[in-house]
């Protein structure tokens, strides 16, 4: 079994127009394929580019001057 994704054009008329070109070890002939719509990519019309800054920022504050993230620290002497 082969994992191959691309990108599909779906028409008016609910038809879907695939443009690939596949491996050459793919034998010619009849196929099972199946097709998974990620309808996420299918909202917008142009790819919408994503960064760091795009998410929520919360700011808390300072952290305190103690503070210790060592593991015998966050779990106790038997360190789970």
């Amino acid at each position: 079994m082969k994992t191959i994704e691309t990108d599909v054009i779906v028409t008016q008329d609910g038809r879907i127009r695939i443009d690939l070109k596949l491996p050459t070890d793919v034998p010619p002939g009849r196929h099972r394929a199946v097709v998974v719509l990620d309808e996420w990519l299918a909202a917008p019309t142009s790819r919408v580019e994503r960064s760091l800054a795009d998410f929520p920022v919360h700011d808390l504050g300072p952290w305190p001057e103690d503070l210790s993230l060592r593991r015998a620290d966050l779990y106790g002497d038997d360190e789970r």
